[in-house]
């Protein structure tokens, strides 16, 4: 069992499992106003409440506002499979998946949920890992989004690309030594994959990729932050489906 703090997380929680199906209960000690709205919308969802001292929750959830919410550890991938994904596309001519390539900062990877949530990210690739000591960090710096966005974990990603690929996807690597992004037609079924900080793509990722998409700045910085760099390729991607005939 791990507790969520963050007022977003909490909400955005509450609301993506629907009535009666979040887990629980909620914790209050000493709720102010912004938990006690919290706590109405609990009872709304039928998530039990429990009132409890500040000694306990003080114990269970560090860094509180009084207000915690219980919930399971997040299971391998969410309940999403990269094969349920292909096989749920049917005729779709157009989707957008991300696949990150060894992202290590929690903080990172929720700041990268919270743009596949801005820009409609239909799923996100991960390798297959043990993150749940991080689902508070990833669930505040997501602002809730890791309860929306589809993530699939697998134990091999060149393997990932290679059926996405079967299934009609162009494959494009982030690279700051790619052509502009905007060069690149994201329109259809796309994949983007994003290296790890420090490292980049791996050598068997990039060779997988039909071609690298780069972004042109004038930093003196050699690169950008990987979670900018994410919401600026989801950004992209979703102005050329929405704005290009």
């Amino acid at each position: 069992m791990i507790y969520l703090t963050g007022f977003h997380a909490i909400e955005e929680k509450i609301k993506s499992a629907g009535p009666g199906k979040t887990a629980g209960p909620l914790l209050t000690a000493r709720a102010g106003p912004r938990a006690r709205e919290l706590a109405a919308l609990a009872s709304e969802y039928k998530v039990r409440i429990d009132r409890v001292g500040t000694f306990e929750l003080d114990r269970l959830a560090p860094g509180h506002r009084g207000i915690a919410l219980a919930v399971e550890e997040p299971e391998s991938g969410g309940g999403v499979s990269l094969e349920s994904f292909i096989a749920g596309l049917g005729n779709r001519k157009e989707a957008l998946a991300l696949i990150l390539d060894e992202i290590t900062d929690p903080h990172n990877y929720g700041a990268i949920l919270r743009s596949c949530d801005q820009f409609g990210v239909d799923l996100v690739i991960t390798r297959r890992r043990r993150i749940a000591k991080y689902a508070e960090v990833i669930s505040k710096t997501s602002a809730g989004a890791v309860s929306w966005v589809p993530v699939a974990e697998t134990a091999n990603l060149v393997r990932a690309a290679e059926a996405l690929k079967e299934a009609g996807f162009w494959i494009y690597g982030a690279d700051m030594a790619g052509e502009p992004v905007y060069k690149k037609d994201l329109r259809g079924r796309v994949a983007l994959i994003l290296g790890g900080e420090g490292n980049g793509l791996s050598r068997l990722l990039r060779e997988s990729c039909d071609a690298l998409a780069g972004i042109p700045s004038k930093g003196r910085i050699d690169s950008l932050n990987v979670s900018v760099a994410a919401g600026i390729l989801c950004y992209e991607a979703r102005r050329q489906r929405a704005y290009t005939p």
